[in-house]
């Protein structure tokens, strides 16, 4: 698997539920601009709309050799999941204050995936308790490796 894009900010400011693989719906332009690494996932999330995953805000870019045909960089892209997976999002989804966050874009035996989450915003306080709890869990580690 080669990673392509990550969403780092996304285990900042979300508690992630669930996580689930998905294929997407892509132009020939998309796939070969996505292979060159040239896909920002800072920015976008998922809906669910009659019965159907989309992502939106997801930018990637031109292809860097391609024509007019050229596709939109933010255009809104089909994601492809199990009829059972979407039923359970629907259902999720519909809950106060759940969303579907892309975490990370990779391609696997040549064809782009992405990992979706179903996430719980966080907080400022909650990122702050969260960032504090890491360095003390980091200083513990650290003591005791040095104490063997």
């Amino acid at each position: 698997m080669k990673e392509i894009a990550a969403n780092r900010q996304a285990f900042h400011n979300y508690d992630i539920i669930e996580k689930f693989e998905a294929g997407i719906v892509l132009t020939g332009t998309e796939i070969k601009s996505a292979r060159e690494a040239k896909v920002n996932l800072k920015d976008s999330y998922g809906i669910v709309k009659s019965g159907e995953v989309w992502l939106l805000n997801c930018h990637i870019s031109a292809y860097s050799h391609g024509n007019y045909s050229n596709h939109d960089p933010l255009r809104t892209r089909k994601l492809l999941l199990k009829r059972s997976e979407i039923n359970r999002l629907i259902g999720r989804t519909t809950e106060r204050g759940l969303t579907l966050v892309p975490l990370r874009m990779y391609l696997k035996d040549g064809r782009l995936k992405c990992e979706l989450a179903l996430a719980k915003g966080r907080k400022v306080h909650d990122k702050r308790e969260v960032a504090r709890q890491k360095a003390i869990d980091k200083e513990t580690k650290q003591a005791l490796s040095q104490r063997r």
